[in-house]
């Protein structure tokens, strides 16, 4: 049960009428009458406030409803709010009102209100589009914002002017105090916060959501890819299907309620692996007020992107229509990151966020913070500023915690800076500083991102990390030109541009890239207990001793390769054929896993065959499964020739490319084998009959042997 929580009249007198005595008995009733209170107050004159003057918008009560947990530091903001207000009042404060802070407006004129911060790096699922599929080594703790200083922050960017604040990750609810420090940043809604919001997979949601709604929560994007729990499995790597359907339907339940939690479903669409899905997901809305939104696949480090993958919104539009020919437009707001649409009849609504093919540049209104400190003001951009280094500089560079937040009075200087700008007072150095690099970094922001053809070859952080110092980032040997002066002589920490770097620093006892490798002494042949690595001249995988080895490849060149090979899973009787071709398999979509599958195996074969090269770079890895109709041609080891064919077959065909030493002949010939076990696999349960052959190499390229096709050679 949602905890009650009690609300006399006189802590929203500013908004309630002489006399009324009404109490709020719900946490639901007081958010209802805090949403009247800003109607009531958006009729009156449009003016952007960022001015602390303004901060008796909505002042419900602050006292403790949290004994239970007072383990956990909040961190009370100490503003000085009237108990009472008056209309007069509130226009004293709009007169008074100042115009959006400057160093949050780029040279585009954007103001930028809306701050996403990363909490973590860490995750509890491991997406395809997402993570690299060998995870991400994990910062150190101590390079990382602790709580006191992601509230600090918090608190300076709405002193001038943010109203939106959405807690990102990594997985945000894997944070062990994640609920406090929510509640901490809550309370700016006194100083204009507007909203609070999360982004999250969903699988611990269900069981912290009741305290996040208690801490001000009005927003949740969940991350959902698929509605089959045997093809989530295979897209984040991890079980939990079943938590995020009820991690949905318990907001749905708190909306009924009274919560106001504006819920979206972000699905990310990816050609051949969860197309087919678009219409189900679409239907969600159908009986409840479900916005999906389906975005378009972007290139991010190490999630293997490629322009064939990107499913685009004008296909998406069009498999929509196919089936709801009625599908309008809905008028959105300016900054709105997708476009609106609605089905007559539907609950929710359908959006589409069209980052690759028609961006949203014009209007944009992010920042984001990532969780080692460093402020990032585009998505695609790979140009960081450190904030967490001039937090610290009066801390000797050690983290910042409770004792040392209260000791350097950081909450108070932070409310305060705005109030004394407006003043033309002089703000805290440290104030000064920090606002002096993010309005350097805005004011350097481009007018839209790189485009299709730039994003894919350009390096950023893995997308698990955007919204956390896994990587070592090289630093500017130069100073931007645009960077304050005073800013340059008062801190220990050179506050540099730092670009994404795919590659880490060199630790400390290696060298340089450049610096030549030192000669290695030979020692005499005689005394050397080195195995000989030559080869037989027939067969490289034997010494000339005719003992088994792996084969030397120092001397070959580094070459293009790719090799394309395929397969048959033949069918024994008539059902397998009918249900793929109705799409009515109870394990799923059989094509989308078995692709997966053959992806995986190919990337995994040296671990299945002893003798084949690891880590040889594989930069490619493309599986067709396709159904082949009914036809002549006996089945493999069958002694009846009407055997084959008869009733249909699936081929598999997976050509995988690397720039390495060595071919990969194996490992495309093992994707196919991958995936038709998996195809195998899912289909048992109707025809134990199948047969797996015809497994073959069609083609190669690449090497000393040159360009090899399945009865010719090509000269290459």
């Amino acid at each position: 049960m949602l905890r009650t929580l009690v609300w006399t009249s006189s802590s929203l007198s500013p908004f309630l009428n002489a006399g009324d005595k009404t109490t709020f008995t719900s946490v639901f009733s007081l958010r209802r009458s805090e949403v009247s209170a800003q109607d009531d107050y958006r009729r009156l004159p449009k003016v952007r406030l960022h001015s602390t003057n303004a901060a008796a918008v909505v002042e419900p009560s602050t006292t403790s409803h949290d004994t239970d947990r007072s383990s956990t530091p909040t961190y009370p903001l100490n503003t000085s709010t009237p108990s009472s207000a008056t209309p007069s009042s509130r226009w004293t404060a709009l007169r008074s009102a100042r115009p959006f802070s400057d160093f949050l407006t780029d040279t585009f004129n954007r103001q930028h209100d809306y701050l996403r911060i990363s909490v973590t790096e860490r995750c509890n699922l491991r997406c395809l589009y997402c993570m690299p599929e060998e995870g991400v080594p994990l910062s150190p703790p101590a390079h990382l914002l602790t709580t006191p200083e992601i509230v600090y922050l918090s608190s300076l960017f709405v002193s001038q002017g943010v109203t939106k604040i959405r807690l990102t990750g990594g997985e945000p609810t894997v944070r062990k105090d994640i609920v406090p420090l929510m509640r901490s940043i809550g309370e700016l809604r006194r100083n204009g916060l507007r909203e609070l919001c999360l982004t999250t997979n969903g699988i611990s949601l269900h069981r912290k959501l009741e305290d996040m709604v208690e801490a001000g929560l009005t927003g949740v994007n969940l991350s959902l890819d698929t509605l089959d729990p045997f093809q989530f499995q295979i897209m984040t790597r991890r079980k939990g299907f079943e938590a995020v359907m009820k991690s949905i339907e318990r907001i749905l339940e708190l909306n009924r309620a009274g919560a106001g939690i504006k819920l979206k479903i972000n699905c990310v669409v990816m050609r051949g692996i969860n197309d087919r899905e678009i219409i189900p997901f679409v239907e969600l809305g159908r009986d409840s007020p479900i916005e999906v939104r389906f975005i378009e696949y972007m290139p991010f480090d190490g999630n293997k992107w490629s322009q064939g993958k990107m499913f685009s919104y004008q296909e998406m539009l069009a498999v929509i229509r196919e089936k709801y020919p009625s599908l309008e437009k809905v008028v959105g707001h300016k900054n709105d990151t997708s476009k609106t649409y609605r089905i007559p009849g539907f609950q929710g609504r359908v959006g589409f966020i069209t980052s690759m093919t028609h961006n949203f540049c014009g209007t944009c209104n992010r920042l984001r913070i990532t969780s080692d400190g460093n402020l990032k003001v585009c998505l695609f951009g790979n140009t960081e500023v450190s904030l967490r280094d001039i937090i610290r500089k009066e801390n000797d560079g050690q983290p910042i915690d409770d004792a040392v937040l209260r000791e350097l009075r950081l909450l108070e200087t932070a409310q305060a800076a705005a109030r004394i700008q407006n003043e033309g007072g002089e703000v805290n150095q440290r104030e000064q500083e920090l606002l002096g690099l993010i309005g350097m970094a805005v004011k350097r922001k481009k007018a839209k991102h790189a485009g299709m053809g730039e994003l894919k070859n350009m390096k950023n952080r893995p997308m698990i990390l955007i919204d956390s110092e896994l990587f070592r980032s090289t630093t500017s040997k130069t100073t931007p030109a645009s960077i304050p002066l005073h800013l340059l002589h008062t801190s220990p920490f050179k506050l540099q541009a730092r670009h994404y770097h795919h590659k880490r620093s060199n630790p400390p006892d290696s060298r340089p890239e450049h610096e030549a490798e030192p000669t290695p002494t030979t020692a005499p042949a005689s005394s050397s207990p080195s195995l000989p690595t030559t080869s037989d001249p027939d067969l490289p995988h034997l010494t000339p001793s005719q003992t088994v080895h792996m084969t030397q490849i120092t001397e070959k060149p580094v070459t293009a390769r790719t090799a394309t090979a395929s397969c048959l899973v033949h069918f024994s009787n008539a059902r397998p054929y009918d249900l793929l071709r109705k799409g009515l398999t109870h394990k799923g979509d059989v094509f989308s896993v078995a692709r997966i599958a053959g992806i995986m195996a190919a990337k995994k074969t040296p671990d299945l065959i002893p003798l084949c090269h690891p880590s040889i770079g594989i930069t490619g890895v493309e599986v067709d499964v396709k159904l082949v109709a009914p036809g002549p041609g006996p089945l493999q080891g069958s002694q009846d020739p009407d055997s084959g064919m008869r009733y249909g077959a699936m081929r598999v065909l997976a050509t995988v490319s690397c720039l390495g030493r060595t071919g990969v002949e194996m490992e495309a010939m093992t994707a196919t084998v991958g995936a038709a076990l998996t195809v195998y696999d899912m289909l048992k349960a109707v025809d134990k009959g199948m047969v797996i052959g015809d497994v073959q190499l069609l083609e190669k390229k690449g090497g000393k042997s040159g360009h090899w096709v399945r009865g010719e050679q090509v000269k290459g």
